[in-house]
C-alpha cells in the first residue's frame, strides 16, 4: 500500500516472495557484474525481480543528485524561476548611467554567458551605452557553472567578451524575445526622454562598458534604486533536466536552496521504508562527499518517490532524468544500440577516488509496467564498471518486454526558456 507523509508519496516494502527474481537476472547479476556487486530490480507493483547486496550502502556518487532533485521540486515546484535583477542607481544621460547598477541575485546558479549578453542587449535597447559607476553585487552569484563572488566572470559577458557560440545563440532568439528599442528610458532617468537608437547594436559593435568593477553591494544599494530589468531564469524543472543530464556538481550548492544536505536527506528517509532509512546517508547534494552512501533498493525507492513528485504535477520521469541514447550528456553514448536506445532513463554517477560507480533507472514494460533498477558498482575500474552495467541492462531488456519511453528531446537553448522583462511601474 502507499501511505503519504509531508505530501510525499512513501513507496512501500517490496513483495518479495518464491519464484519471483528472474533466473536469467540472478546468473547475469554474478557473472556480469559480480557476486560483491550490489544490483536491485524492482517491478511498478513493488515485486522483486532481482535483489543482489541489495542492502549494503556503498558510495553512491553522482545519484546523489535524485534526492537532491526531488528536495528542490518539493520545495518549490517545476514552473519556480530564480530572479536576478538589474538596478540603477543614478540618472542614465547621454547613454551612461551616470552611477551603479546593482545586481541582485537570488541563487540562480544558471547564469551563463548568453544571459549576460541577453541583458546588454536590453540595456542597450533602453540606451545605455556606458556605466560610469560600478557594477555592484547583492546576494551569492553563480556565473558560467562557477561561484563568481566578485562577479568577474558577469562584468567580462555583459562588455561582449564571450565565446562566439554565446553571441550565436542569442542572435538566434526569435523576434518577440530580442530586446527591442525603448522610445523613452524608464523612470531611472528622472523623466528625461531620450530618442531610441536607430537600431539594436550588439556589444562586440557598440560596447557596455564600467568605469569601475564589480563590488559588494552597499545598504543603501539595497534600499534605493530602480529596477531596470529583471531577468528569471528558465523553469526550474528544465533547468534540472539539464544538470541531471550532464550531471553537473553544481547541484551541491544547489542543494542549499532545499535547505542543505541535512534537510535533503531527512526528506529522502522520510519517503522510503523505515528499515531503507538507515541506508541512505548524505553529505552534500551532488555526490561528492565522501560520507554519502546509498543502498540499492533504497536508490529504486527514492528513483520512485521522484517519479510520484512529478506525476502530481503532470511530468513523467524523464522530463528532469535523461534517456539513454537520446539526451546529450552522461548517458548520450550508452545504451543506444538496438533495442536499447530510449527505453532506459535514469541516472549515472561516478566518483574514482571512491572506486563509485552507478546506475539507477527506469524501463517501460508491457506487461510489468515500469520497472525500476539501482547498480551501485564499488572497487570496480570506471571504464569497467560502465561496462558491466550497460552489459547486464542489455540482459535485463532481453528479459522483459520493454518499449520505448514516449520522449521528444526539446533541442532549443535554455537561453530560450528564460524571461527578461520591465517590472511594471
Amino acid at each position: 500500500m502507499l501511505l503519504i507523509a509531508c505530501g510525499l508519496t512513501v513507496v512501500a516494502g517490496a513483495r518479495a516472495a518464491p519464484g519471483d527474481e528472474l533466473p536469467g537476472l540472478v546468473a547475469a547479476a554474478r557473472t556480469i557484474l559480480g557476486p560483491d556487486q550490489g544490483v536491485y530490480v524492482e517491478a511498478a507493483d513493488g515485486t522483486v525481480l532481482l535483489a543482489q547486496a541489495a542492502t549494503r550502502a556503498v558510495h553512491p556518487a553522482s545519484v546523489s543528485k535524485i534526492p537532491t532533485t526531488l528536495a528542490l521540486l518539493n520545495k518549490f515546484g517545476p514552473d519556480y524561476r530564480f530572479t536576478t535583477s538589474f538596478v540603477a542607481r543614478g540618472r542614465v544621460l547621454n547613454g551612461t548611467l551616470q552611477g551603479n547598477l546593482l545586481v541582485t541575485s537570488d541563487g540562480d546558479p544558471s547564469l551563463v554567458d548568453e544571459d549576460a549578453l541577453l541583458v546588454a542587449e536590453r540595456l542597450n535597447a533602453l540606451g545605455i551605452r556606458r556605466i560610469a559607476g560600478n557594477l555592484r553585487l547583492q546576494g551569492a552569484l553563480t556565473f558560467d557553472w562557477q561561484s563568481d563572488p566578485e562577479g568577474a566572470r558577469l562584468r567580462r559577458a555583459l562588455a561582449g567578451m564571450t565565446p562566439a557560440a554565446a553571441w550565436a545563440a542569442v542572435r538566434a532568439l526569435p523576434a518577440p524575445q530580442m530586446p527591442q528599442p525603448a522610445q523613452v528610458l524608464p523612470a531611472a532617468a528622472a523623466g528625461l526622454q531620450i530618442a531610441a537608437p536607430p537600431a539594436v547594436q550588439f556589444l562586440t559593435e557598440r560596447g557596455l562598458s564600467a568605469a569601475g568593477s564589480l563590488v559588494p553591494a552597499t545598504a543603501q544599494d539595497a534600499t534605493s534604486g530602480d529596477v531596470l530589468l529583471e531577468l528569471r531564469s528558465e523553469p526550474l524543472l528544465s533547468m534540472l533536466k539539464a544538470l541531471d543530464d550532464y550531471s553537473n556538481n553544481i547541484m551541491a550548492p544547489l542543494a542549499d536552496e532545499a535547505g542543505g544536505a541535512a534537510a535533503v536527506q531527512a526528506l529522502a528517509r522520510s519517503v522510503v521504508p523505515a528499515a531503507m532509512r538507515s541506508e541512505i546517508i548524505l553529505g552534500d547534494g551532488a555526490g561528492e562527499d565522501p560520507r554519502n552512501r546509498l543502498s540499492p533498493r533504497a536508490a529504486v525507492k527514492l528513483l520512485r518517490a521522484l517519479e510520484g513528485r512529478l506525476q502530481a504535477t503532470g511530468h513523467p520521469l524523464y522530463d528532469v532524468l535523461p534517456v539513454a541514447g537520446i539526451d546529450e550528456g552522461t548517458l548520450h553514448d550508452r545504451l543506444k544500440g538496438p533495442g536499447e536506445a530510449g527505453r532506459v532513463v535514469g541516472k549515472t554517477g561516478s566518483f574514482g577516488s571512491y572506486g563509485a560507480s552507478a546506475l539507477v533507472g527506469a524501463i517501460s514494460t508491457t506487461d510489468r509496467g515500469t520497472v525500476y533498477f539501482a547498480i551501485l558498482d564499488h572497487g570496480v575500474p570506471l571504464h569497467e564498471a560502465r561496462r558491466r552495467q550497460d552489459r547486464f541492462v542489455h540482459a535485463l531488456l532481453g528479459q522483459l518486454h520493454s518499449r520505448p519511453w514516449n520522449y521528444q528531446r526539446d533541442a532549443r537553448p535554455a537561453i530560450a526558456r528564460v524571461e527578461l522583462s520591465m517590472p511594471s511601474r
